[in-house]
This record gives structure tokens, C-alpha cells and sequence, in this order.
């Protein structure tokens, strides 16, 4: 867990990548790995080969045929966010999409185009029942360092694909791949005047059907100054349109689009990395807290959120809880039965606020396509996850987005201070803690080794071999969702006053992923780490 030396710091030139290598690789450089769809869509860099221009193509044609075999027929949403493999990747992705004949609707004058626009687009379509089952692509790494792509299909229902869609998808691509002249395409210019090629304006839209999520009324009126921090992101163009239209006091911290992203400082283990819920990636922000009554940053597809109050970040679970509290004691019109999503490795924290509401919780693995049904059918009001990416319903209790939304949850951020008087750093601290307690969390990560990821694939709840881990005795171990009943990838023990650790593989990411909470503070953690580390692997196994 040691903090690189230069963790908040502007990053150095020398740690610049070369953008033009880079887009030279994605086109030139042959593919050196197959098509992997994680936790969030196939993910890769073209400098390290699994990330080029023909895993691209035989993707885009795999899921052509997907559309195909589910007589998938209406306007397929296409968007790219700032990275600088994402464009690229939208051209290859056209190409094949115009050649299928597909009703591609893009973003007009190339613009950039967020997660949660993508969610919302499918779903206002497919709401109105006319014009075919839409669906749609969002080419995005998310949060992933400069050199890094991403591609994530979000079929009719709007959120992330659920495994045996992107299997589908994935054994298709990988065939393709082996022969890629079988891949139709056309030339981009071509693609980009093929009648089926539509431009439209998604801005628009988009922030008019967000006064139905959030009240920008009670914000206007109190006067709240708010700093945004697109983090060089896909909805930078989206904020100024939104405030001038609700007359919101807000002020865009950073106005850069630099697919380098020089301007960021470096996350905790010294890498660029647009992560708005580490310190380190927000510190040029947390040093402008003091201008605004409240702000945030968002990653560069924008499904997930930072939130800077006056006295600095806010650690993520903390927020979630808050806003959880807040959304279940000011929507009258959400029926008492709806449940709230929450990941396995979130904080307990939230399980405590939503029993002591008298509300159930629904808890799940790590993914937000958990939480996709519940969302779109109205029976979830909140699903959100450890890593700042949330979304709940709108006021009338009806779907608002099934992917997460990083502009909801920040506009809530200033809802929640405008309505109550108190920023919800204010909250946690003030009524929830005093309440529920105030446990000390943090997740540890370490690099994953085959033997780590063998170990963890053929976990049981009897493979826990200790009573106590501690000073206390383990409660309850699971291998399954207490949701849903679907394998968490991993392991998670509860002890007995309520402290736990989880492990498991990252779904995006060559790590491993350790989250320890305790509610008898820091060293507690300490020792529950060291503890569970040697439980899973033994002496001289994993040291994140």
C-alpha cells in the first residue's frame, strides 16, 4: 500500500504518453490477445497489442450479428468519450456498423458523449415503442489511464451487457479475428454520409430530462456555488447549457481537453488516472474547495463521481450512504416497498441506514448490471457501487438511467446541501455516525498472479480455515450475493461486530482487489488486513 512519491502531483512531461505512436499503433500494430470483456466492455492499449483496430472491427461485426440473431432493428446509439484511442475506435466501429446497414445516431459535430447519455437515449427510445429496439455502444476505458481503450455494448434495457451477452459477443469477435477479411466495412467518409448515419443533438435532451431527476428549483433559490471538474471528461460541453438553463451558480474548474491528460496529478501508485474518488487523481480540486459551496469531478465517461466539500473529498461510501438517507427521506412519490442496490464490497454503512429507514436491501456482486432490472422496472430505487458510480430513479419513482450517472449524483450532492443547510460531509459526520457508527474502510490492491486468481476461482465459504481473525470471531463467510445468490468472484467475511473483508480479482485490471471495513477504527483495519491476507494465502502470499 506505499503512496508513490509523487501521488497529487502534476505529472512530470517525461510521463506524457506519444499520442500520435499510440493512434499509429492502434492502426498498424498487429492484435497480441483476443477480445476479453470484463466488468465494463473489452479493455486494452494498442501499445501493449489488445487494443487495435482489428479487435475493434471483428467486435463491431460480432455485434451486428448479436442485433441480427435478437431481431435488435431500431437506431443504434454510438458515443466515444476523450481517450485518445476512443475516436479511433469510433471510426473503425462506423465503418462496420454502416457497412451492416445498422441506423447509426451519433453525437452532432463530433461531440463527446458520456455513459449515462448513452443509457438514457436507448431508454427514451425504447419507452416510446416505436421505431424498433434501440441499443447502443459506448467507446470508453472509464476511468483507465491515457493509453488505454475501452468498448462496452449496452443492449435494449440500457445498462452494461450481462455475461451471456457479451460471451456472445466475444466468441464471435475472436472468431472474426482469426480471419478479419470476413469483417464488411466500408471507408469512414462513406460510413459517415450512408443514409442509416444520423446526427443529433444529445446535450440538449439530456439536461432538460434531468429536472425530473434532480430539484435544480431548490438550487437555484438557495444560491449554491458549485465547481465542476470534468477531469478533460466526455461532459464537459454538458455543464455551461445545464446551468444557463436552471440559472445554477456554476463555474467550470477546468475547461482542458488534452487526450494526455497532462493536467491531471498522479493517483496513489504515481500513474495518471482520472479517478474522482482518489485524492491523489482530485488534489487540484480539493485545493479549490474553499471557493464553493460544494463540487465535483467526473471520470472521462462520466458514470461516476467525486464530491468535494469544504473540508475536502468525500470518501465514496460515505457519500452513497448520505445520499441514500437523503433520496429515501425526500421522494414521496417512491413507494415504501422499493429496494436499495448496493455492491458486496460497499459499505456496510449503507446496509444500517437503509434497515434503520425501514427499507430492503438489495445486495449483489460487483458490476452495475445488477442492479439493470431493478432499475428499469422500478422496484430498485438506488443502485450504487464502492467505486463513486451510482443511479437512482427519477422524482416519480420511474426509470431514469440503467448505467451510472455522474452528473445525477453530483447535482444531488448540491440538491442535498441546498435543501437541508448542511453539505453531506456535514451529514455523515453529524447525524449518520453518531447513529450508525463510523467505520474505517479502504480497499488495498496488489498485482494479480495466476495462482491468486486460480485460489479465488474455486473459493468456498469451508475453505475459510479460523475461527477468529483479529480478536474476533468470523460470523458469517460468503462466496454468493445475499441479492441475487450469484458467485461474487471471490470471498467476503463478516465478523462478529460487523467488520468484513472481501477479496477478489479486478473485472478491468490485472489486480487483486482487497476491501477490509472496521467499525474499531484504523488499526483495527490494520490487522484485519494482514489477518485475511494470511487466511486467503498463506504466509508469503499476496502483499497488496
Amino acid at each position: 500500500m506505499a503512496i508513490h512519491d509523487l501521488a497529487g502531483k502534476n505529472a512530470p512531461s517525461s510521463m506524457l504518453i506519444n499520442i500520435p505512436r499510440l493512434v499509429s499503433s492502434y492502426y498498424t500494430d498487429k492484435a497480441r490477445s483476443a477480445v476479453s470483456f470484463g466488468t465494463s466492455g473489452h479493455r486494452g492499449s494498442s501499445f501493449e497489442g489488445s487494443f487495435n483496430e482489428g479487435h475493434i472491427a471483428a467486435t463491431a461485426s460480432a455485434i451486428c450479428e448479436y442485433r441480427a440473431s435478437k431481431d435488435i432493428k431500431g437506431p443504434f446509439f454510438l458515443g466515444f468519450d476523450t481517450h485518445a484511442l476512443s475516436e479511433p475506435a469510433f471510426r473503425t466501429s462506423l465503418e462496420v456498423f454502416a457497412a451492416h446497414g445498422v441506423e447509426v445516431v451519433i453525437h452532432e459535430r463530433d461531440e463527446y458523449t458520456p455513459t449515462p447519455v448513452i443509457s438514457y437515449l436507448i431508454l427514451e427510445h425504447n419507452r416510446g415503442g416505436e421505431g424498433g429496439t434501440a441499443d447502443g455502444v459506448v467507446i470508453t476505458p472509464s476511468h483507465n489511464p491515457p493509453q488505454d481503450g475501452g468498448f462496452k455494448y449496452n443492449p435494449p434495457h440500457g445498462g452494461p451487457a450481462d455475461t451471456d451477452v457479451t460471451g456472445w459477443i466475444q466468441d464471435r469477435a475472436n472468431t472474426l479475428m482469426e480471419n478479419l477479411s470476413e469483417v464488411k466495412r466500408i471507408p469512414y467518409q462513406k460510413a459517415r454520409r450512408a443514409a442509416t448515419t444520423h446526427e443529433r443533438d444529445f446535450i440538449t435532451p439530456f439536461i432538460t430530462s434531468l429536472g425530473d431527476v434532480i430539484d435544480m428549483e431548490v438550487i437555484r433559490k438557495a444560491g449554491i456555488k458549485m465547481g465542476a471538474d470534468p477531469m478533460g471528461g466526455s461532459g464537459i460541453h454538458f455543464w455551461g447549457p445545464l446551468a444557463e438553463r436552471y440559472g445554477l451558480d456554476m463555474e467550470l474548474v477546468n475547461s482542458s481537453i488534452d487526450p494526455r491528460f497532462a493536467f491531471m496529478t498522479l493517483d496513489g501508485d504515481g500513474e495518471i488516472r482520472m479517478d474522482c474518488s482518489s485524492p491523489y487523481a482530485m488534489a487540484n480540486l480539493i485545493s479549490l474547495a474553499e471557493k464553493y459551496d460544494i463540487a465535483w469531478g467526473n471520470d472521462p465517461d462520466f458514470d461516476r463521481h467525486g464530491i468535494v466539500c469544504t473540508s475536502g473529498l468525500m470518501n465514496p461510501n460515505h457519500y452513497l450512504s448520505v445520499a441514500i438517507w437523503y433520496l429515501l427521506n425526500n421522494r414521496p412519490e417512491w413507494r415504501q416497498e422499493l429496494a436499495i442496490g448496493k455492491t458486496l464490497v460497499s459499505s456496510s454503512m449503507i446496509d444500517r441506514v437503509v434497515r434503520g429507514l425501514g427499507r430492503n436491501l438489495y445486495e449483489v456482486p460487483v458490476g452495475f448490471k445488477w442492479f439493470v432490472q431493478g432499475l428499469l422496472k422500478g422496484e430498485v430505487a438506488f443502485g450504487g457501487e464502492e467505486s463513486a458510480g451510482a443511479s437512482f430513479l427519477r422524482k416519480d419513482g420511474t426509470v431514469w438511467t440503467t448505467d451510472k450517472d455522474g452528473f445525477a449524483l453530483a447535482l444531488l450532492a448540491a440538491e442535498i446541501l441546498a435543501k437541508t443547510g448542511r453539505s453531506p460531509a456535514d451529514i455523515y459526520r453529524e447525524i449518520l455516525a453518531p447513529q450508525y457508527g463510523d467505520p474505517f474502510y479502504r480497499r488495498a490492491d496488489g498485482p494479480l498472479r495466476e495462482e491468486h486468481r486460480a485460489l479465488l476461482k474455486g473459493v468456498s465459504p469451508d475453505s475459510i480455515k479460523g475461527e477468529t481473525l483479529a480478536g474476533q470471531r468470523i460470523a458469517h463467510v460468503v462466496t454468493t450475493a445475499p441479492g441475487n445468490g450469484v458467485p461474487i468472484g471471490g470471498v467476503k467475511a463478516i465478523l462478529e461486530d460487523g467488520s468484513w473483508f472481501a477479496v477478489r480479482p479486478s473485472g478491468t485490471e490485472p489486480k487483486i482487489k482487497v476491501y477490509v471495513e472496521s467499525f474499531a477504527g484504523e488499526t483495527q483495519w490494520q490487522k484485519i488486513y494482514e489477518g485475511a491476507l494470511s487466511l486467503i494465502f498463506g504466509k508469503g502470499g499476496l502483499r497488496a
